[in-house]
């Protein structure tokens, strides 16, 4: 069976960047790679997700979890056994913390039981200021209202209180992305065949 390896982290964080390091790196190795990057946009609910996630309004709050999970799930259904080494994924259960308390934890549990565990899951950590600085620099244009400063700051929260219960791997994302792969990558070279409990990398 692949081996299931999730980054997640805020918008701009630098996950979908690691994402793609990562799967070069192992495509390297001579390993076969699947990288799915949510909300995706080659189906509805995909779809559905990323527009939900521009509009205003508890519905479409509630909406774009709920379809981004949706996403989620058409990934591993379609995807996930395609590939016979390893598949990535950008982001998985932490999508839950757009929900609001306590429905986040609620949903992370639910989802957690019906969905393959990954060997192992990043959180990759900003501060929400810099998140907001990167993302009105990338965008130029219209911010999705989990963007906004006040909401970056309780999703991350939120996220690092989910991955702390999901004994997920915390990485410093402030440093330059050459540096947060070494991290990554050490990780992975060094727990090849244990399950790794919990781990916090910083600078």
């Amino acid at each position: 069976m692949a081996r299931l390896i999730v980054i997640d982290g805020l918008d701009a964080s630098g996950k979908t960047t690691q994402a793609y390091r990562l799967a070069s790196f192992l495509k390297s190795q001579g390993k076969s790679v699947c990288l799915r990057i949510h909300p995706s946009e080659d189906n509805p609910v995909g779809t559905l997700a990323k527009r939900f996630l521009q509009a205003k309004g508890k519905n479409a709050h509630f909406a774009s979890a709920f379809f981004y999970m949706l996403d989620v799930i058409h990934s591993i259904l379609l995807y996930s056994w395609r590939c016979k080494d390893d598949i990535i994924f950008v982001r998985y259960l932490l999508g839950t913390a757009y929900l609001p308390s306590p429905m986040d934890k609620i949903a992370y549990y639910f989802f957690a039981t019906i969905v393959p565990k990954p060997e192992k899951t990043f959180f990759i950590d900003i501060k929400p200021e810099v998140a907001y600085n990167r993302i009105v620099r990338r965008t130029q244009d219209k911010v999705e209202m989990f963007e906004k400063p006040e909401a970056l700051t309780k999703i991350r929260n939120k996220g690092l209180a989910l991955a702390s219960l999901g004994k997920w791997l915390i990485i410093d994302g402030t440093r330059n992305p050459a540096e947060i792969e070494s991290s990554v990558r050490s990780v992975l070279r060094l727990e090849k065949d244990r399950v790794v409990s919990a781990i916090t990398i910083e600078s």
